[in-house]
């Protein structure tokens, strides 16, 4: 992980510098967990599925960028951050770039078209995330 490379994106305006809050973190890994959780209940639609596993991911790499001592300045960052923040690498991220795409299809032209592979691919990648954060939690701060 190259922290240097999270002071760039402080330079270009993209993140913020702010002092890590462990309150924070641990509501944001909470709610990962839980998000994942139900994103993992077969019975509900493949939209909630979604929703709550890509929330779960975003909630997930936004601890992992605060606990670093960074603030976003919007939602896709996080996930650009990912190889810095968690060491986590394209095979991940990528799959959460074409969600986030997904996701805002979804939420700014009402149409959300996702397969049951893509659904399980972010399935998985959250879980990463999940297993990585908890892994840096434990790492004093």
């Amino acid at each position: 992980m190259n922290l240097k490379n999270l002071d760039n994106l402080v330079k270009s305006g993209q993140l913020k510098v702010e002092p890590f809050n462990q309150a924070e973190f641990t509501g944001l890994v909470s709610s990962g967990e839980n998000r994942l959780k139900d994103a993992n209940n077969t019975t509900l639609a493949t939209e909630s599925r979604f929703d709550l596993a890509y929330n779960a991911a975003h909630s997930l790499a936004l601890a992992a960028l605060r606990f670093h001592g960074y603030r976003a300045g919007n939602r896709y960052i996080v996930f650009q951050a990912l190889p810095h923040t968690l060491g986590i690498g394209p095979e991940v991220w990528r799959v959460l770039a074409k969600c986030h795409d997904a996701r805002n299809l979804a939420e700014y032209e009402g149409h959300l078209e996702i397969g049951d592979q893509l659904l399980l691919d972010l399935l998985k990648a959250a879980e990463i995330l999940l297993n990585n954060t908890i892994a840096l939690s434990s790492k004093p701060k």
